[in-house]
């Protein structure tokens, strides 16, 4: 045998050596039952979710007004929200001013009521109901509500105000105050925040403050290095659905103001409705529903890579 064919049958031998293993019939059954188990949601995927954001890619490149052909102007549409709308701007400075404020406060208040609804307390389960209650109630109804108790004339939010002598202010009809308006509006629903952070506290195992307490340290200490710690990967995955949710308001600002007054309350979202379903320009709201997505894609993905330095996960040696 040469020494070539030799060489030749040693790398055949190689290949074949690196060839992955055939997988069994047992698996290639559980692998087919896997497929056909998760097929419902993989076709709504398909047909709900990635054909809309592929056909809203292409809308955002044309020029249509619903009852024409879509014109294809390529990238005329970013140019112009870049460079050309200032209530494109103004609707980023709403929402964004809205997500700095609401996404803290929110946080704060959801833990702090889970820290007391984790409490050993008379009630709790129903006192827990009844704080999750606004979470479930529909948007629409609570934005007629909060109309009600932001009314400046006999609304409640003026009348307990005017307890301490104070003359409230317009809200939700003074283009200075409607945002702080939606914004205290929002802090009264934050349920769902409160369910997931008592979630993650009662997945803390209770020997490490039995621990804490025989080294004698206090409830702060305890909390600060105990509870936020092992709470960390909770707190990222309500702050990361807090962001998401926040950037995507509507529903408030579409009952209640309108987007004014003097668009003090036109949110990024809303800006995308009038200009789709009010103005038919259908190709510029598909961009800045593009724009929006961007947005809150690069905050996540901000907020994911810098949780390597604060989210401690158990098991792993300080949170690398």
């Amino acid at each position: 045998m040469s020494s070539s064919q030799a060489q030749a049958d040693l790398a055949g031998n190689g290949r074949a050596g690196r060839r992955r293993p055939r997988m069994s019939g047992i698996a290639r059954k559980e692998a087919i039952a896997g497929y056909i188990a998760i097929s419902p949601w993989l076709l709504g995927f398909l047909i709900f979710q990635l054909v809309p954001i592929l056909a809203a890619l292409y809308i955002s490149s044309t020029e249509w007004r619903i009852l024409s052909v879509p014109e294809f102007i390529g990238l005329r549409n970013f140019d112009k929200l870049l460079f050309n709308d200032d209530l494109f701007w103004q609707s980023i400075k709403v929402t964004v001013i809205y997500v700095i404020f609401r996404v803290p406060f929110s946080a704060m208040l959801s833990l702090a009521l889970a820290l007391l609804m984790n409490q050993q307390l008379a009630g709790r389960r129903l006192f827990r109901t009844i704080y999750y209650l606004p979470a479930v109630i529909p948007l629409v109804a609570v934005s007629m509500m909060w109309i009600w108790i932001f009314n400046p004339e006999y609304g409640v939010m003026n009348s307990i105000i005017r307890v301490f002598g104070i003359e409230g202010p317009q809200w939700i009809h003074s283009s200075r105050w409607a945002l702080p308006a939606l914004i205290i509006m929002s802090l009264w629903q934050v349920g769902t925040g409160m369910v997931i952070f008592l979630a993650g506290l009662q997945g803390i195992p209770a020997h490490l403050y039995e621990a804490a307490t025989i080294d004698g340290a206090n409830t702060w200490q305890k909390f600060l290095s105990i509870t936020l710690p092992m709470l960390s990967p909770v707190v990222l995955f309500a702050l990361v659905m807090n962001v998401i949710g926040s950037f995507q308001i509507f529903t408030q600002a579409y009952i209640m103001t309108g987007g004014g007054p003097g668009n003090a309350t036109l949110f990024l979202v809303l800006y995308i409705y009038r200009n789709a379903f009010e103005w038919f320009h259908m190709g510029y709201a598909a961009a800045l529903a593009w724009v929006l997505f961007l947005v809150v894609l690069i905050i996540s993905i901000i907020m994911l890579r810098s949780s390597e330095r604060w989210v401690h996960y158990e098991g792993r040696m300080g949170g690398a």
